[in-house]
């Protein structure tokens, strides 16, 4: 009976006793998997790398407001941060888009699927917009397209370098052809933003896919994408079924796409702010 009890006995530390549970709680959310090479990650050696693989240099997404502090020196102005839309379709799929709609302002803190700023990035003015792409797909609806007009406006006004993060979906289905006419809305103030030569970087970032790809993400005067990040119209699959043929390795890879003339470069996160700050000397100085 006692050797049974001692085989039986609960070990400090085992998972099921007190203190298992003690330790499995201060551990969890500490580690992370690399979704490139499964490399386990302590969290705070991912922060102090930009969120990049230490091992693979995978580049994990940022969510838009991260981006800002990325970029900018340090406090910032946001701008049209009350402007929601009013689902003018009524739009019905598998649930209501207004249900959609609550559920990403609540799990985003965010009105729509883009963030509206102005600050400094190495001590320069810029306005700057940065994408989410956990609000519904960083989808582009009419919202989308009002708060980035009116970013270029402000860039008009103070003649200020712009700046555009995307992270993006494409347009989005919900809103029908009023999210179209959103590409030809942001190109057409674009257009104004050139004839005032003010210039204009655009980040891509994973993924930039759709109609905004098809319009202001490949417009800028310098469009520089992250390691790795997927960039094209419609999706690899889509092709191949339509084409079909079997596509390269890394299609639609920011890799690929600067071999091939559609990038002027594909830099690393953490280097990304001093190259648009020499870039914007080498346009503005």
């Amino acid at each position: 009976m006692f050797a049974m009890a001692w085989f039986t006995r609960q070990k400090p530390g085992v998972e099921g006793s007190p203190e298992g549970e003690e330790k499995r709680v201060r551990t969890e959310g500490l580690w992370q998997k690399c979704e490139s090479c499964s490399q386990i990650i302590w969290k705070k050696a991912l922060d102090e790398n930009f969120q990049c693989c230490p091992k693979c240099n995978h580049h994990f997404r940022l969510d838009a407001r991260a981006r800002i502090a990325l970029l900018l020196d340090g406090e910032y102005q946001e701008f049209d941060q009350g402007l929601s839309s009013t689902d003018p379709l009524k739009f019905v799929d598998s649930r209501p888009y207004a249900e959609k709609l609550k559920a990403a302002q609540s799990s985003t803190q965010l009105s729509d699927a883009v963030v509206a700023a102005a600050g400094s990035l190495d001590g320069r003015p810029v306005q700057i917009c940065s994408m989410e792409s956990k609000f519904i797909g960083g989808s582009m609806g009419a919202v989308v397209g009002e708060k980035i007009t009116r970013t270029i406006e402000r860039s008009l006004a103070s003649r200020q370098p712009l700046i555009v993060v995307s992270a993006t979906g494409g347009a989005r289905m919900q809103e029908g052809a009023i999210s179209l006419v959103q590409m030809a809305k942001i190109s057409a103030a674009l257009m104004r933003l050139d004839d005032a030569r003010i210039p204009y970087v655009s980040v891509l970032t994973d993924p930039t896919t759709g109609g905004v790809t098809a319009s202001f993400a490949m417009l800028g005067d310098l469009n520089i994408a992250e390691p790795g990040a997927l960039i094209g119209f419609a999706g690899p699959r889509v092709i191949e079924q339509s084409m079909r043929t079997k596509l390269p390795a890394g299609f639609q890879r920011s890799e690929f796409l600067l071999d091939h003339g559609f990038l002027d470069a594909v830099v690393k996160r953490a280097e990304l702010k001093g190259y648009i700050a020499r870039a914007l000397r080498f346009f503005c100085d």
